[in-house]
């Protein structure tokens, strides 16, 4: 448990990290030209990537409990589904509102 909770942080840290130094050169203060395509393209991208695996993972672990739950108390199954179901639900309004966010332009 607590090695995949160190690898979570670590990858979240690695991947803030990525983030901060891909968005550095169009944050700092530029000429008007450049040379080549801005990384702003690139950044959207990742962190829509970024967004998606949040929400899987997220979704995965309620999902996982939640049968887990049921396995073990059956008789509080139907209870503890629509738990589920509404969780994931704001789950994924949050991921849908993440994505329009991270897309726009």
């Amino acid at each position: 448990m607590i090695r995949s909770l160190y690898s979570v942080r670590s990858l979240s840290v690695v991947a803030a990290v990525a983030l901060t130094v891909l968005c550095s050169g169009v944050a700092s203060a530029q000429e008007a030209l450049q040379a080549g395509p801005s990384l702003i393209n690139f950044t959207s991208a990742f962190a829509v990537s970024l967004v998606v695996i949040g929400a899987a993972f997220g979704i995965s672990r309620l999902a996982s409990a939640a049968y887990e739950s049921m396995a073990r108390q059956p008789e509080a199954a139907g209870t503890i589904n629509t738990a589920m179901i509404i969780a994931a639900a704001l789950i994924e309004g949050f991921t849908f509102y993440a994505l329009f966010i991270c897309s726009s332009k």
